[in-house]
């Protein structure tokens, strides 16, 4: 599958829900024989007999791109991985595992290199043991080390391709001595061989291997690997990948293997832009078409990757955390956790974003998911969505962008929350983004509380972090799509014995503050602090203090971001007359001295400069009064004011001032001012080619997308096309075979006044073949699929479809999730209500194959609300 993420990019161009302390103790109480699978499937600690349940991330500093990209940014990968690990730590996670590049580490031969990514590879277990992190390690990853680049690695990956190493039989000794030598491998930091590290609990042979029939052949290559490790005296599982290859999967549940391993993307790869809209359904459920089988039951179960792809919202790894423990997994490790150095660019593959300072309420949903995933029990069932949002001490809810955890001793959240904890006296450890009951704070950042003693907690403060571009866009270490900044922030602490008047007192090497809070509140920077109730002293604990793993005084967090300023805002796409409109942006690099200015212009007629207002997360506002809302044009700047320096004027960044005598710049947003009653716009090819998804399903019709254009005038249509279906496939069931999704919630915002009186649904469209089975959905925030059909001639037609007729139906789960054995529809646990367009945000349009004689080819010019 990675390999598919390599070649489309070019072309779409828990803890501390563990404290330190829990830390500490599973360090020094891991059973040194390590696991075993016992005769039910079941992975165990051979100490206590005791369930594994890991949760954690994938990571690849050592390797590839990563290790290119520390270089050039002219960061330490060495210290770089210390800083990583430490993040991993206090985000709670105990599971690590990795492809190993081999092609950066063996030759043609397979013989093991001493290298640089070698040691830092033993470099970065060493730290891991250190924090408690358990490890499982895939030797093989059978691809070169270039993408994005090109590639330069020169190992037997280098020669031999996936389909051809499992046959040729150079290629099979070579990976046998490879996994020899490997497992050998003495840890020079360690001094632990890797194959008796008992930190290192498993091995997974080979990373998303590609096999077909005969299924016989498969099954004597997975064996002859196993056969090479167990040689070299390794007693630990081995694990084997079925997920990748579906039509040959009982090849694998036939061969000697421990366990086996799966992956989920459960809405696809590389988008070129971020999803938008409420994709819980998609992670609603993991059923596995074989669970049934004995050969299944009797093998652990290890989930090597997951990822939300394209996604920032803080609310998708809970729900797949879940849906990971009701199909029986033991271990999760999401793939990849971005290194700090260069997360600011998000190149660490662009699909991926996941980072302590750079995502923080992403990354708080992967600690509460971790909670999850070690307090569900394996094979626990639950309701389907929406029923199942909330569940023990866990809710998830799309419409706040709000994971969160509530227990006795835990509190955590990935946005404001107004949840009252359960037990505040009892609290122990506190995370969160935004605000609570317990914690008012101003910044972006994530924070962490960890109760130390009656009256004493440990605050860590991270930077205010700003998303200055769609991080899933194309990447480039040039260009950061995350602004971080220190800023002093208000503070608010609410903790039971804490109480008015607290002290504060600094940590971190280079953090002096002391202060005293004036009630319960202060301000702060980023950095770690002892808070101390009024009388309590804190002489017990300083920078150096053993916290478990931890130092009380371990900080990590990147400077501020050295780039230009820059204001990230989305115009409306009309906005209806007569009526004030109200604009945001969000801004970075901008400091607290700094002002803005909204320069708004109904096309060369009037103008108007009104002052923003500064908000909390980076943002300000304005309001454009009615008096320049009638029907025309509405364009606007916004013009940041420095003491001391030239203004500038987004968008573009330009110096000076719209009113300047010479201003230049040509760029400016604009906004249709539409009289109440004009069609609203759902969507335009032309317009909205960065929010559209098209795919196909990925079977035997599957389809795909053009642009043409309409005559007479020339528009820009989007075309969906049903190739015939292939000779070879065998019969074809009708079915969807290629949609189009996109984000329109956005579009409403401006007329969203109108939207009560709105009767019907407009589409402008054609087919090559009108009995062509197209239907037309609109979604809603609620996961909600209503649709209609559309009956469509070989001429262009303005199709009215009164929103009566929209009638509840499954929806798509579109991009296609993988591995592709995952249900392609979702229907709601119970009948939704009727259709109310204010919570309408997605649109959905599919084609059903197969395609009889001739493709199918139906053309979108314009969708819309009248």
């Amino acid at each position: 599958m990675k390999l598919l993420r390599f070649l489309l990019l070019p072309l779409l161009l828990g803890g501390l829900t563990v404290s330190p302390a829990q830390a500490q103790r599973r360090a020094t109480q891991a059973p040194a024989a390590g696991v075993f699978v016992d005769k039910e499937g079941v992975l165990r600690w051979t100490d206590s007999k005791r369930e594994v349940a890991l949760f954690g991330v994938n990571y690849t500093a050592p390797f590839a791109h990563a290790y290119r990209a520390h270089q050039r940014v002219g960061a330490d990968v060495e210290q770089a991985i210390r800083q990583d690990v430490y993040h991993l730590a206090r985000m709670g996670v105990d599971a690590f595992r990795v492809h190993v590049w081999d092609v950066e580490i063996t030759d043609t031969l397979g013989n093991l290199q001493q290298n640089e990514h070698l040691r830092l590879l033993d470099f970065l277990l060493a730290e891991l043991k250190q924090r408690g992190i358990k490890t499982i390690l895939t030797p093989i990853a059978y691809w070169n080390n270039g993408y994005p680049e090109p590639d330069s690695g020169t190992g037997f990956s280098s020669i031999y391709s996936k389909a051809e190493a499992y046959v040729n039989p150079r290629a099979i000794a070579a990976q046998e001595r490879y996994l020899t030598q490997f497992l050998n491998h003495q840890n020079p930091y360690t001094k632990r061989l890797l194959r008796d590290d008992p930190d290192i609990i498993a091995f997974e042979v080979c990373n998303e291997p590609r096999y077909h029939e005969p299924k016989a052949q498969v099954t004597d290559f997975a064996n002859r690997m196993v056969r090479a490790m167990r040689a070299t005296g390794l007693q630990k599982p081995i694990f084997y990948n079925i997920a990748e290859n579906y039509p040959v999967h009982e090849a694998i549940l036939d061969a000697n293997v421990d366990g086996i391993t799966f992956q989920w993307y459960p809405q696809g790869l590389v988008s070129g832009h971020e999803l938008r809209g409420n994709l819980l359904p998609y992670v609603d459920q993991y059923p596995i078409p074989y669970r049934n089988d004995p050969r299944f039951k009797r093998r652990a179960k290890m989930v090597y990757e997951f990822e939300s792809a394209d996604v920032l919202q803080p609310i998708m790894y809970p729900l797949m955390a879940r849906s990971f423990r009701e199909a029986g997994f033991q271990w999760a490790t999401q793939f990849a956790y971005d290194p700090l150095a260069i997360a600011p660019y998000n190149t660490e593959y662009q699909t991926h974003y996941l980072n302590l300072a750079y995502t923080p309420a992403k990354a708080l949903s992967l600690l509460i998911a971790g909670k999850v995933f070690r307090e569900v029990k394996r094979s626990q069932p639950f309701r389907r969505y929406p029923a199942d949002s909330t569940f023990g001490p866990f809710r998830v809810s799309y419409r706040q962008q709000l994971s969160e955890m509530n227990t006795e001793e835990e509190f955590y959240h990935t946005n404001s929350t107004r949840t009252q904890p359960k037990k505040p006296a009892k609290l122990q450890h506190v995370a969160g983004v935004g605000s609570s009951p317990l914690v008012t704070y101003g910044g972006s950042g994530a924070y962490f509380l960890d109760r130390l003693a009656a009256g004493i907690w440990r605050l860590e403060v991270l930077p205010d972090a700003v998303p200055v571009r769609d991080p899933f866009e194309t990447a480039s270490l040039r260009k950061a799509v995350t602004y971080l900044e220190w800023n002093e922030q208000p503070l608010t602490v609410n903790l039971p014995g804490l109480g008015a008047d607290f002290s504060l007192r600094g940590l971190n090497p280079g953090n002096p503050a002391q202060a005293t809070a004036s009630g319960t509140r202060l301000t702060v920077r980023p950095g770690v602090y002892l808070l101390a109730a009024r009388g309590q002293s804190t002489a017990a604990f300083g920078a150096d203090t053993p916290l478990g793993a931890l130092k009380l005084g371990e900080f990590v967090a990147p400077a501020p971001t050295k780039q230009p300023p820059l204001l990230r805002h989305q115009p409306y796409a009309q906005a209806t007359a007569g009526q004030p409109l109200r604009l945001r942006v969000l801004v970075g690099g901008a400091g607290p001295q700094d002002s803005l200015l909204l320069v708004a212009q109904h096309f060369y007629g009037r103008t108007r400069t009104l002052p923003m207002t500064r908000g909390a997360g980076a943002t300000a506002e304005a309001e454009v009064p009615a008096e320049l809302l009638y029907p025309g044009l509405l364009r606007y700047w916004v013009v940041l004011k420095r003491p001391g320096q030239p203004a500038l004027t987004f968008p573009g960044g330009a110096e000076g001032q719209p009113r300047d005598w010479d201003f230049f710049s040509p760029q400016r947003w604009e906004v249709p001012v539409v009289a109440a009653g004009t069609p609203v716009s759902l969507y335009q090819p032309a317009r909205d080619q960065p929010r559209t998804e098209v795919r196909g399903t990925e079977n035997a019709f599957s389809g795909w997308a053009d642009y043409v254009t309409s005559a007479p005038d020339g528009a820009l249509a989007l075309r969906l096309v049903v190739p015939t279906t292939k000779a070879d496939a065998g019969p074809a069931a009708p079915g969807p075979s290629v949609s189009l999704r996109a984000y329109f919630a956005d579009y409403l915002t401006g007329r969203a006044s109108e939207l009560g009186g709105v009767k019907e649904l407009v589409v402008k469209a054609r087919s090559n073949q009108p009995a062509a089975a197209v239907k037309v959905a609109l979604l809603t925030k609620d996961a909600a699929a209503y649709a209609a059909p559309l009956r469509l001639s070989a001429e262009w037609q303005t199709i009215r479809i009164p929103l009566s007729r929209l009638q509840p139906d499954a929806l798509l789960i579109t991009p296609r999730p993988y591995p592709g054995f995952l249900p392609l529809q979702f229907r709601p646990a119970s009948q939704p209500p009727q259709l109310r367009l204010s919570e309408a945000e997605v649109l959905q349009v599919v084609v059903n194959g197969p395609a009889v004689g001739a493709p199918i080819q139906v053309d979108i010019e314009s969708v819309q609300l009248q």
